[in-house]
């Protein structure tokens, strides 16, 4: 059950607050409600972060500067390569903003599944429910005994059990419940 997507494959939409675009990788419903959503943002200058009630975010800066969140008696770094986890009904403002970041971010339903985000250079073992693997840059993956090559910016969905190796560094999205 390996899955491939590339930029071609995903959808750009406006910021739910209407400050910025969106590039959505992966979502998924149920009942329509938001269940999982994988995307992609720039955050390029102080402002708030849309609300997402009922939603848990991992925000990963995939390049640039990075940023904090500030809010709600919160106080987050977002650094490049460092997952941050938040709620996405706390209202948070990106602060501090010194240059454009690009982020990826993993958005589950709370009580749903659980996300966990990993910067792998080489490669790791998981046992999840599913693995969603984003090329950093160009590289070549294995996983499920199946050799792919990914471009930069690539999206792989693989089963959560298992090895997966990469040639470069990836982000590793290991979703359980």
């Amino acid at each position: 059950m390996m899955r491939h997507l590339t930029p071609a494959d995903y959808r750009r939409m406006p910021w739910a607050n209407g400050r910025g675009v969106t590039v959505e990788l992966w979502r998924e419903e149920v009942a329509g409600q938001l269940s999982l959503r994988l995307s992609m943002a720039t955050v390029a200058e102080d402002g708030p972060f849309s609300l997402f009630p009922g939603i848990d975010r991992v925000l990963t800066v995939i390049s640039g500067p990075g940023f904090d969140l500030l809010g709600e008696g919160l106080r987050l770094r977002a650094d490049l390569l460092c997952p941050v986890a938040f709620p996405g009904d706390v209202a948070l403002a990106a602060v501090g903003v010194t240059g454009s970041s690009e982020d990826f971010n993993v958005m589950t339903a709370r009580g749903g599944l659980r996300a966990g985000v990993e910067v792998l250079t080489a490669g790791g073992s998981f046992d999840a429910k599913r693995v969603f693997v984003f090329a950093l840059g160009p590289t070549d993956l294995l996983a499920e005994g199946t050799s792919l090559h990914l471009s930069t910016h690539d999206l792989v969905e693989t089963a959560g059990r298992g090895l997966i190796e990469a040639g470069g560094p990836v982000l590793a999205a290991a979703l359980d419940g």
